[in-house]
């Protein structure tokens, strides 16, 4: 044994070393991002060295090997998760783009990430449509309770459908499903945008609103399903993150055709929503279906083909193919024994389950009443209130928040495997906390004095309360509470998280304009108090699943491995060395 192994036996031992430098960097790196002091970095700080769950009972003490990397690996020890994607040998590349089939893989993850698109794109549409002369002639003049109940028929959609757009998931498959709600979009959005009356809108948008639901529940569900383990969690994270991307089209589109002076101005912008859908009907037909679904309906030959082809190139006997699909149906199989598993009532059965179900609902409802609707969807008004009154003033802000969400909600995606799950949690909700108090405090500044200076620190904090929504709220709001669900729950799972979501979005474009105009910046306090309720909720019941497979998540919640002890892979067993393989392929 060499002396470095003995070091890193000793580092385990101890608790300290490598370990101890991941969690320093991890903080190195968030001052690198944020740049901020005080209380921001001490809940940065926090989040970081509180946040990592207890190691996996089988990852005790075990003696030490190295692999190709250098990396310590364990001796005859079992291993699941990230670390047996790791350790397994898998007939790809690490770098997706020089992959085959990881680059076909990749590819096909769009058909997901358009249904996100879409949803953005309505999302930054009816706040452009509504600056432009022609529309508001053309839905005389809406205004109040009629303009509410135009922008409402979306979500109300939505609402409607949300369930049905779960069972249709999972009776007929992802990909039907994404079929349904893209041609129910389609057929929407021609209606809407060949139509003119503010009741006609208001319809259309309810049928809009339905097909919207077949994408969200589906369409971020197939790209957890499909996507090869080693990138699963940033390829999951990143569909979400599309949403800003639809959202900057749409009021790029508007502000283009603003000098239109005709019906043309609005018509244009509307029937642009069909590309997303059109698009994904273009890839479905070559789209793989989720491998996970295809075994659940005892489609087995096909899950396999699946696997093979997109995570080892075609090669069925490759050792990580066969730990997958050892480890879906032997999870599948746990839970179809379940006789009510796949039932709503399943989640109120076990402890696990009332566990997941309290994440879903209190992070749907949370997501939207942190602060963060006020500032997407009453951003100019707030603006207004501090004094900036200059429309091209107030686009030109919007426009940048806009950007600056997307690309720290990316950043987020991407830090997600490497921070993991609770650091970005506790960090962006502490960050929402910190930076809230600051435009409270500086609002009612205002009020009082109308200083300048309290004013642009408004703005200046607006950003950044932003920015910390965006690295966990937005590319996580999907994928979180997909990987936490068990297979058999999971469309359902995430149809009741994206319920709650619409329900409070349904409540914000009521009470939010409301409020605003009678105590102004006095109903922030309310959003502090729940920043502040949110980050007790996320350390006491938010877990860290980090470096597991969807189906090993399981054991976090439930206690016990839903994975039989025979698919657990045994490191001895399936030892290869990189370089050994690059010598039998010359």
């Amino acid at each position: 044994m060499t002396r470095r192994t003995e070091e890193l036996k000793e580092e385990k031992r101890k608790g300290k070393g490598t370990e101890e430098e991941r969690k320093i960097s991890h903080y190195r790196l968030a001052r690198l991002m944020f740049g901020l002091e005080t209380p921001l970095l001490i809940i940065m700080k926090f989040a970081i060295h509180r946040s990592h769950l207890p190691k996996h009972k089988l990852l005790s003490s075990y003696p030490i090997m190295s692999d190709s990397k250098g990396n310590a690996v364990e001796s005859g020890s079992v291993r699941h998760g990230q670390q047996a994607f790791e350790a397994l040998p898998n007939n790809t590349h690490r770098n997706w783009w020089q992959d085959e089939g990881l680059r076909w893989l990749t590819f096909f993850q769009l058909t997901g990430y358009a249904g996100t698109i879409n949803s953005g794109y309505d999302s930054s549409l009816m706040n452009g449509l509504l600056t432009i002369p022609f529309f508001n002639a053309a839905i005389d003049h809406a205004s109040g309770t009629r303009l509410g109940l135009i922008t409402a028929g979306y979500p109300l959609g939505s609402l409607l459908a949300f369930q049905l757009a779960a069972w249709v998931s999972d009776r007929f498959g992802r990909k039907r499903a994404i079929m349904y709600g893209a041609v129910i979009t389609i057929i929407a959005t021609l209606c809407q945008g060949l139509t003119r009356g503010p009741w006609a809108l208001f319809g259309t948008r309810i049928i809009l609103g339905i097909g919207t639901a077949f994408e969200i529940v589906a369409a971020p569900t197939i790209v957890a399903e499909i996507t090869h383990p080693r990138t699963r969690a940033q390829s999951s994270a990143l569909t979400q993150t599309c949403y800003y991307l639809g959202s900057i089209v749409a009021a790029w589109v508007t502000f283009g055709t603003l000098t239109l002076n005709s019906d043309w101005s609005w018509r244009i912008p509307i029937l642009l929503q069909v590309v997303p859908p059109l698009f994904q009907l273009s890839l479905l037909w070559w789209c793989p279906e989720s491998p996970r679904w295809l075994l659940r309906v005892g489609r087995r030959a096909e899950a396999l083909d699946t696997l093979a082809k997109y995570h080892a190139n075609g090669v069925i006997e490759d050792p990580l193919v066969q730990f997958e699909l050892n480890e879906i149906e032997a999870a599948i199989a746990l839970e179809t024994s379940m006789t009510s598993q796949s039932s709503y009532k399943a989640f109120i059965q076990t402890k696990g389950n009332r566990h997941r179900m309290w994440i879903l609902v209190s992070l749907g409802f949370v997501s939207q009443w942190v602060g963060m609707g006020v500032i997407s969807y009453y951003f100019a008004a707030i603006l207004r209130s501090i004094g900036i009154i200059d429309p091209t003033q107030q686009a030109g802000l919007n426009g940048g928040l806009q950007v600056w969400n997307w690309c720290l909600a990316i950043s987020g995606a991407l830090a997600v495997e490497r921070l993991g799950r609770r650091p970005l949690w506790l960090i962006s909700t502490g960050g929402l906390l910190c930076t809230f108090i600051v435009v409270t405090a500086c609002s009612a500044v205002y009020a009082n004095t109308e200083s300048k200076a309290a004013g642009y620190v408004v703005v200046a904090f607006l950003f950044l309360f932003s920015g910390f929504f965006g690295i966990a709220y937005t590319p996580m709001g999907y994928s979180y509470p997909i990987e936490i669900l068990p297979f058999g729950l999971r469309a359902k799972g995430h149809a009741l998280s994206q319920t709650c979501v619409f329900i409070a979005l349904f409540f914000n474009q009521f009470v939010n304009p409301i409020a605003l105009d009678s105590i102004g910046w006095k109903y922030y306090i309310v959003f502090i108090v729940i920043c502040a309720l949110q980050f007790v909720n996320i350390y006491f019941t938010f877990p860290e699943v980090k470096g597991r497979t969807l189906e090993e998540i399981a054991e976090v919640f439930d206690g016990v491995s839903i994975v039989p002890p025979e698919t657990e892979i045994a490191i001895d067993d399936v030892w290869v060395n990189e370089d050994k393989l690059a010598a039998e392929k010359m």
